[in-house]
């Protein structure tokens, strides 16, 4: 495996932020491999539950989230219709562990949205699972760990975290 630095690390993650912000969640999908999982626990889960056990908020594969993609990016998905506005912030990257092909990585996130003239905020860590190939970096696993004690006031995550 080649020797990543964290700033490459870094400019991955910035990159999916940016992708994300901007709605380019196509785009962003392609960040993913193909046994890809993303998953949002539920804020009173410790942060190794496992999905197969425990309600999420969010937990997809890769199919059921390029369902979640197409189904954000039509006029119809009317909590995400016009799109919010989001502003991320991806911050203490730090590479967790490397193996041959893969690097455990971890960061805090805050992410703010706003929408019909109301501001949420969502925050917490996010863990990667990062695939390493010659054409570099893609996600095999992101988990996103909120920190606050439960997702009012906003009451829902109908954006990608």
């Amino acid at each position: 495996m080649q020797s990543l630095t964290r700033t490459e690390v870094e400019d991955f993650l910035f990159n999916e932020a940016e992708l994300l912000d901007q709605w380019r969640l196509p785009e962003w999908l392609t960040l993913f491999t193909d046994d890809a999982k993303y998953e949002v626990p539920c804020t009173d889960l410790p942060a190794d539950a496992s999905s197969d056990s425990n309600l999420f908020y969010i937990a997809d594969d890769r199919l059921r989230l390029g369902e979640r993609v197409k189904r954000l990016m039509k006029r119809t998905a009317h909590a995400e219709f016009p799109h919010s506005k989001t502003s991320r912030i991806v911050g203490n990257v730090r590479i967790q562990a490397r193996r041959e092909d893969e690097i455990d990585v971890s960061c805090v996130f805050q992410t703010l949205r706003t929408k019909d003239g109301v501001t949420d905020l969502y925050f917490g860590t996010s863990r990667y699972r990062l695939a390493v190939d010659g054409e570099g970096l893609r996600i095999r696993e992101k988990r996103c760990l909120l920190a606050g004690d439960g997702l009012r006031p906003s009451g829902r995550i109908s954006i990608v975290l």
